[in-house]
């Protein structure tokens, strides 16, 4: 296979795959409207059918629509055991709808604004640009290519994770199209998420005539909170992090209830266990103080050994075309984290290469988009 073909080849297509990016971010598709999530589904949906894809869309009745798409099935039909490779996104973003009206979709100085373009927006059409490129130039992946869009990524992927597993476990290796890291790097590990909410009981009175017949919820919180702290080993990538705190109703009352969600992050898979034992297991401190601990880690890590030679392999194509691929860590979560907890070969990062995630400034470069798409072009040709 001629990799400078194929990255001329894409590059020349640019104009093409900033159209579709256009489309794509002006249909706002925020996580919380099922509607418009499923305006973008049917979007994309239309687009794998016009490229030849096999494509079910996958309805829920309280999410946004998720969409499976098979391209080079023949494949499949040829070598009963031919097992596909999984190009993964998702459709939902963080950004409510309106927000165009402040974050117009836009092109300025060699970069594309706007909300969701970065994450992750772009990543889904530089796979679709990828699978283009090799009908284009007659290119057969060994392998049947399978694309899932999830709906519900950004909110611990609920709706659809069944799907998603079965989809990873059918899998040869999975090829996440979430943004990259800084500089274009890949994500060969990545953060377990998750969050603890804890909330308290205690018992009102009056703050001024019989306080000591209460029992003071925020101050049975403030020193859970201190112990939940102190349970955090940075260096070993745990982290708890308190995000939200509320309780009590007016300043002359001792306050009956409190609770706060904490957010925490595991670099390893079995620090998993331990720290859903410690926080659950708390006790209070005041002996008429109820506690009750919900919630624990929901997405575990991707570790990097399940992407070291995924990476080489990406590594190398785009030294092949003039690329210098570096890999990082991210302390995010994505769906990659899933599939690479099912042991599957996962490489995470191949998205569009910009900065602002979840942030006003969010943005890709433009003259990084052709070169995504041959990466992953290249990548679906040869594992």
């Amino acid at each position: 296979m001629n990799l400078q073909r194929l990255l001329s080849h894409c590059q020349a297509e640019l104009p093409g795959l900033l159209r579709c990016l256009e489309q794509a971010v002006k249909t706002e598709s925020p996580t919380s409207s099922k509607r418009h999530v499923d305006r973008l589904a049917k979007f994309f949906a239309a687009k794998f059918k016009r490229q030849g894809g096999k494509v079910r869309v996958l309805r829920h009745p309280q999410a946004g629509s998720a969409v499976v798409a098979e391209f080079w099935s023949e494949r499949r039909r040829k070598k009963r055991s031919a097992r596909p490779i999984l190009l993964l996104g998702h459709l939902d973003t963080v950004w409510d709808i309106g927000t165009l009206r402040r974050m117009p979709f836009r092109i300025r100085n060699g970069r594309a604004y706007g909300p969701g373009v970065y994450d992750m927006k772009s990543g889904i059409v530089c796979g679709l640009w990828a699978i283009r490129a090799l009908q284009t130039l007659g290119i057969q992946p060994a392998s049947p290519v399978r694309f899932f869009l999830n709906s519900d990524e950004e909110t611990a992927s609920v709706a659809f994770r069944p799907q998603l597993r079965a989809e990873a476990r059918r899998a040869r290796a999975v090829l996440v199209l979430e943004p990259a890291a800084a500089g274009g790097a890949l994500k060969t590990s990545r953060k377990g998420v998750g969050e603890f909410r804890i909330t308290v009981r205690g018992r009102s009175a009056h703050a001024g005539i019989n306080p000591e017949a209460g029992v003071n919820a925020i101050s049975e919180l403030a020193r859970q909170l201190l112990r939940i702290e102190a349970l955090a080993r940075p260096r070993r990538g745990l982290t708890l992090t308190v995000g939200t705190i509320e309780g009590g109703t007016r300043p002359n009352v001792v306050p009956e209830y409190a609770s706060a969600r904490v957010d925490v992050r595991i670099l390893r898979l079995n620090d998993r266990e331990a720290i859903e034992r410690k926080v659950r297991g708390l006790k209070p401190i005041h002996p008429q103080a109820r506690l009750v601990i919900e919630g624990g880690v929901n997405r575990p890590p991707m570790e990097r050994r399940r992407a070291a030679a995924l990476y080489r392999r990406a590594r190398e194509l785009g030294r092949q075309m003039g690329m210098n691929i570096q890999e990082a860590s991210s302390g995010g979560g994505s769906d990659g984290n899933f599939t690479a907890a099912l042991g599957v070969p996962t490489r995470d990062g191949l998205g569009g290469v910009g900065d602002g995630a979840h942030a006003a400034h969010e943005h890709v470069i433009l003259s990084e988009l052709p070169r995504r798409a041959a990466l992953l072009a290249a990548l679906l040709a040869t594992l």
